[in-house]
């Protein structure tokens, strides 16, 4: 992988999760504070969507599935990082979540960026092998 795209991948991660951050930030309640089916379904779509973006995003690159496992990570470090900062500090980033989401909310990013990395590091597995 070139320094040139490691570098877009990082940036892209930071660009994803600020939007990420944001958009969770005005309507995570929706998502986060219901029940039954409408919680798991925006549970489980997520990360769905998440890894198929990642996967494009690798896609249009040319990365070689070789090295998806690091380039996925340079896509995820920032988000995992930052979100490290906004748990800590729910009320002040998500004001409009109740303290009591933030076990949901992060239940939900620890399945996103698993599922993300794990198609991740199957394609390298595969690719390696």
């Amino acid at each position: 992988m070139k320094n040139q795209d490691a570098a877009l991948l990082f940036g892209l991660g930071m660009a994803i999760w600020i939007a990420g951050t944001f958009y969770y930030a005005a309507h995570g309640a929706h998502f986060l504070e219901t029940a039954g089916a409408r919680f798991w379904i925006n549970f489980f779509l997520p990360p769905i969507v998440s890894a198929a973006m990642c996967v494009a995003l690798l896609r249009w690159r040319h990365i070689a599935p070789a090295q998806w496992a690091s380039a996925m990570l340079l896509l995820a470090i920032p988000g995992m990082v930052g979100e490290a900062i906004v748990l800590s500090h729910l009320a002040t980033f998500m004001p409009r979540l109740q303290s009591a989401s933030a076990g949901r909310y992060g239940a939900f990013l620890f399945a996103t960026y698993t599922f993300v990395l794990a198609v991740a590091e199957v394609v390298t597995l595969r690719a390696t092998a």
